[in-house]
């Protein structure tokens, strides 16, 4: 299983929240934070970098079906 994530840069205030959680799937990258690699295999942190942004900035996919943030 192969997931995406994005960090939509507009919403993303660079809390750094999601690199701390997962520094090997998301970094810093000046101001805001952006996936380490355009795809990623199913892994929880994700998922929990997602539910732990602030600005709700980061969607985690699973092909077409978005798995996180969960509600």
């Amino acid at each position: 299983m192969s997931w995406t994530a994005q960090v939509d840069p507009e919403r993303c205030m660079g809390s750094g929240m999601c690199a701390a959680l997962a520094p090997d799937l998301f970094r810093l990258e000046g101001a805001h934070a952006e996936p380490v690699r355009a795809r990623m295999a199913a892994d929880e942190r994700a998922l929990d970098a997602a539910d732990s942004c602030p600005a709700l900035a980061i969607v985690v996919r699973d092909g077409p079906r978005t798995v996180g943030p969960r509600p």
